[in-house]
């Protein structure tokens, strides 16, 4: 990623990150959802936990289409994560949420309203990682 940034920066809407301020988003990113998902195991159906692994769930889902797809279509370059988003978030995440919901892990308007709050809150914590990074 860091050389399609280096390609691309100057188009992106937001300072591009750095090498390290990627690599540090996407370790954050996959200890936070080993956790999530280890503690909504533990805490069963309907916890907390259960409804934070259902918002990370539709942020990786959403994530397939906010940045990858527009991305790779605007700017007429393949996106890094584009065959991971469409070839395994699109179809597992989309199988994950649906079971969520039918087996009842989740449900209802708090499944909707942790569903919108927790990609915000992921998008903008990635944003203030980048931040970070970058005055590093």
């Amino acid at each position: 990623m860091p050389g399609w940034v280096g390609r691309h920066g100057v188009r992106l809407p937001f300072a591009p990150p750095g090498a390290t301020e990627i690599r540090l988003a996407l370790v954050v990113a996959t200890l936070a959802a080993f956790l999530v998902t280890y503690l909504s195991v533990r805490g069963g159906k309907q916890s907390v936990w259960a409804y934070l692994t259902f918002g990370y769930i539709v942020a990786m889902l959403a994530n397939v289409f906010i940045p990858h797809v527009p991305a790779s279509i605007v700017l007429h370059s393949y996106t890094p994560g584009l065959a991971t988003a469409l070839v395994v978030n699109l179809p597992l995440m989309s199988w994950l949420a649906a079971r969520a919901v039918r087996e009842q892990w989740v449900g209802g308007w708090k499944a909707v309203w942790f569903g919108v709050a927790v990609p915000l809150l992921l998008a903008a914590g990635i944003l203030i990682v980048f931040g970070v990074g970058a005055m590093a």
